[in-house]
C-alpha cells in the first residue's frame, strides 16, 4: 500500500513562493505518474500539474504555467511542487496523487490528504 504526504503549504504574500513536497511510502515515486491538485472552497478539485513515470513528460495547466514546476527528488522519494509568483486565486488545499502507470492519466490510486495554501496580503 502506497501512502502520500503532503508538506510545505502555509501562508504568504501575493508574489512569494512556495515549495510543496509529496512524499511516499511503501512504494518508489518513480514507479508512478504523479500529479499534484487542488481544491479551492466551493470549487471543483482542479489537476495542475503532472509528471509522466514513463519519460518523465510534464504537463501544467493553464493557471499555473510559468509559474509553477514540479520536479521528482528521487533521492528523498519525493514530487515537490515550486510555486513562484502566488496569486490570491491560488489559496486551495493542494493534494498529491500518484498512478500506478506510465502516463498522466485519470484515474489516480492513491492520494494523500492535502496541505493548505493559502495566499493573501
Amino acid at each position: 500500500q502506497v501512502q502520500l504526504v503532503e508538506s510545505g503549504g502555509g501562508s504568504v504574500q501575493p508574489g512569494g513562493s512556495l515549495r510543496l513536497s509529496c512524499a511516499a511510502s511503501g512504494s518508489t515515486l518513480d514507479d508512478f505518474a504523479t500529479g499534484w491538485f487542488r481544491q479551492a472552497p466551493g470549487k471543483e478539485r482542479e489537476g495542475i500539474s503532472c509528471i509522466a513515470r514513463s519519460d518523465g513528460r510534464i504537463y501544467y495547466a493553464d493557471s499555473v504555467k510559468g509559474r509553477f514546476s514540479i520536479f521528482r527528488n528521487n533521492f528523498n522519494n519525493t514530487v515537490d511542487l515550486q510555486m513562484n509568483n502566488l496569486k490570491p486565486e491560488d489559496t486551495a488545499v493542494y493534494y498529491c496523487a500518484a498512478r500506478v502507470g506510465p502516463w498522466c492519466l485519470i484515474p489516480y490510486d492513491y492520494w494523500g490528504l492535502g496541505t493548505q495554501v493559502t495566499v493573501s496580503s
